[in-house]
């Protein structure tokens, strides 16, 4: 039987899992979700109350989401690990659709990629997500993929503080197939509101950059906290999506 352990990372995220967790066991089967494990990196927001008012599983840990991340995948139990952002929402029938592929074939894979908002520009990168290529995902587009490849492959690099998600997913890439549902998640654009869409669009673009350059992850965190995390009003949680 094949049972998904979701896996979402916060830090002063309670806004949305006030939204996303009835939305997680409103639109799927029970039968299917194992756990929703919420990984709490020292929020004081009240995020840990929120999970385990709506029946998650709350693991305490420091902040960093790789950190964050292989927390949860060490505690979960299912075989299935579902990782996901807490201002991001799967579609309807996500569960059974990640089975259906896994029962194809094993494999690791994601969803393709909407904003939450109308915007041209912000829909012409969405629109690259349905190109099975490793250069054209990232992490708010969700990752499934079997447990015990997860453990293959030694979880998320701790060293990469930003770029976490897209430095694991090159390296599934390299070993194991990799599938695109045709579905999307719907994520916030709330840094692109935050920075400009053009400005952070272009600063992702850099990072993006200087990791097929060689580098070193403390390089790209330099970078991300400098000309990112450093425009992002604080009471709008700079932590919470790319770290």
């Amino acid at each position: 039987m094949k049972e998904i352990s979701i896996i979402i990372p916060v830090l002063n995220e309670a806004k949305n899992l006030e939204k996303l967790l009835p939305y997680l066991q409103q639109n799927s089967c029970p039968s299917n979700i194992l756990e929703i494990l919420v990984v709490d990196g020292g929020s004081s927001d009240g995020s840990s109350s929120i999970g385990k008012l709506h029946s998650a599983r709350v693991i305490n840990s420091s902040k960093g989401r790789a950190v964050q991340l292989n927390a949860g995948a060490r505690q979960a139990c299912g075989n299935i690990l579902y990782f996901l952002h807490a201002d991001s929402l799967p579609p309807r029938g996500f569960d059974q659709m990640i089975l259906q592929a896994m029962n194809k074939q094993a494999t690791a894979g994601c969803f393709r990629l909407q904003f939450d908002e109308d915007s041209w520009f912000l829909r012409f990168f969405a629109w690259w997500t349905r190109f099975n290529f490793a250069i054209c995902r990232g992490g708010d587009q969700s990752l499934f993929l079997p447990k015990y490849w997860f453990d293959e492959l030694g979880g998320f690099n701790e060293a990469y503080r930003v770029f976490e998600d897209n430095e694991f997913i090159q390296r599934i890439y390299k070993r194991f197939p990799f599938t695109i549902l045709r579905q999307r998640v719907l994520t916030s654009a709330r840094k692109y509101r935050q920075i400009g869409m053009f400005r952070l669009q272009y600063y992702f673009g850099i990072i993006h950059l200087k990791y097929y350059l060689g580098a070193r992850p403390e390089q790209l965190h330099e970078y991300y906290s400098r000309k990112i995390a450093g425009r992002v009003n604080a009471t709008q949680n700079p932590e919470a999506s790319l770290r």
